[in-house]
């Protein structure tokens, strides 16, 4: 399933392209995605439009708490994606509702373990659904990409 919500965001989303379900259902048939990864696909990222709809004003500002993960949230995803998610919140690239809808999607994936990859994905797919991808695009060039920026 998650390989279908990244070919729909490189290849519709991000674009600003939106044909309707059934078009993309069989395009993405065509291109070789199985029915029940698509419908999960389309079920996962409505369920982020509407958690992002009824943010409000919960994404404006950073708290001053701190977040304690479950077990089965620990089990699930990498200690290495939840140190990650720890820095962008840090860095003011997420604040507490956008940390709570990336942990909530990343949850919500029917796979068992989820990478850190996966994790940037979530963060770049909630982040753009919002409009503020591009702090965060700045963020993880600076620390995944091939050179890093020099400091003054």
């Amino acid at each position: 399933m998650f390989e279908v919500l990244v070919y729909l965001f490189e290849n519709y989303f991000e674009a600003d392209i939106r044909p309707d379900q059934n078009t993309l259902a069989k395009e993405l048939s065509a291109a070789g995605f199985d029915q029940e990864d698509i419908n999960g696909a389309f079920d996962w990222y409505s369920a982020l439009e509407e958690m992002t709809g009824q943010a409000g004003e919960s994404t404006h500002g950073h708290g001053l708490g701190f977040r304690v993960y479950t077990d089965p949230e620990t089990k699930k995803i990498s200690s290495e994606s939840l140190s990650f998610l720890m820095f962008l919140e840090q860095a003011q690239v997420l604040n507490p509702f956008q940390r709570e809808l990336v942990v909530d999607r990343a949850m919500a994936l029917p796979q068992p373990e989820i990478s850190i990859e996966e994790v940037r994905w979530i963060v770049l797919m909630a982040l753009w659904n919002q409009g503020k991808a591009k702090d965060y695009l700045f963020v993880e060039d600076a620390v995944f990409g091939e050179s890093h920026p020099t400091l003054h």
